[in-house]
């Protein structure tokens, strides 16, 4: 039977993970630290767990195992496996400068999908800043030169950002989130990463953790990011505002604000995943009602049909 799964999050604590997460955004954990949220995971490393219904207690991927492809959606057949991965990330500190490989890559060395992702940013300290690129071309040689001199830095691009940013990352991009900013990210269903520096942080083994600098050698685009700007509002969910984050071959996202009522449908071309960053709203069916809060996450099965978000809050919808 399809209906709105809420889901609950498998969650890691990166050493430069903060609280936020845990007292902010309702994630009921023991852990000291809360990096990352896996909103939607069906990943060997981290699966969503159903929460409510039939299926409660039932892993997502378990569930789709049982529920065929049709779940999915047409739009998801020219994938081997679930497609997207959503995470919530609250970086207290600076994250490694890396890299991810794109598909021909990672699946020869990697054994799965690359990465392309997109990050909207939920909220930033004042003077928060990410790296994104490099500020001018480089060669090969010099990014190796740099990586070993610790001067890296001093060729990419720092970006101040604030809330409401949208950055799309195509694999080969080098990037880091900066420390003091919480992100929704929407990306492939692969956890590979290269890491290129790490500012000399000691791991929780109390050595220097593993670089990948060959490999990040092999994949990363030595140049500036390509220009990317972010879709205007569109008026295509009654009832809110919604502004077009980014629409690829791997996924399309919005940002909707809801006051009110408004109107979705879940048709047979794709599953949705719809991800709260604040306020509380209702999802309503024909058949079924679900409170939503902020933190929380529902996956919808494609076919679902028209679904009805009550309330007010902001929230990111995914789909394929």
């Amino acid at each position: 039977m399809k209906y709105p799964m809420k889901l609950i999050a498998p969650l890691k604590d990166y050493l430069w993970g903060g609280t936020r997460l845990r007292d902010e955004y309702g994630k009921e954990t023991q852990l000291t630290k809360v990096a990352e949220s896996w909103e939607l995971a069906c990943h060997r490393d981290g699966k969503s767990v159903i929460a409510n219904g039939a299926a409660a207690g039932w892993t997502l991927s378990d569930w789709l195992a049982e529920a065929g492809t049709d779940a999915l959606g047409t739009r998801a057949a020219k994938f081997p496996y679930f497609p997207l991965l959503i995470k919530l990330i609250d970086a207290h500190d600076e994250l490694s400068v890396q890299v991810h490989p794109n598909d021909d890559y990672a699946l020869r060395v990697e054994g799965e999908y690359g990465k392309t992702e997109l990050w909207y940013v939920v909220d930033a300290a004042p003077g928060a800043e990410l790296l994104y690129g490099f500020a001018h071309e480089i060669s090969k040689e010099e990014f190796r030169r740099r990586i070993e001199d610790n001067t890296l830095l001093n060729v990419v691009r720092h970006v101040p950002v604030q809330k409401g940013d949208v950055f799309f990352i195509p694999a080969g991009t080098l990037h880091a989130i900066g420390k003091g900013i919480l992100i929704c990210e929407i990306q492939q269903n692969s956890n590979t990463t290269y890491r290129i520096y790490d500012y000399g942080r000691i791991g929780a083994d109390g050595k220097p953790r593993d670089l990948h600098i060959e490999k990040a050698l092999d994949v990363t685009s030595l140049a500036p990011a390509p220009a990317y700007a972010c879709g205007n509002e569109v008026d295509l969910f009654a009832g809110a505002r919604a502004r077009l984050l980014a629409a690829c071959g791997y996924f399309t996202a919005y940002h909707l604000t809801v006051d009110g009522e408004c109107v979705l449908t879940v048709s047979e071309d794709s599953f949705q995943c719809l991800t709260v960053l604040s306020g509380n709203v209702q999802l309503r069916t024909e058949t079924d009602g679900l409170q939503l809060q902020k933190g929380e996450s529902v996956f919808l099965p494609a076919g679902l049909g028209h679904c009805v978000l009550a309330g007010m809050g902001e929230l990111i919808l995914s789909k394929i």
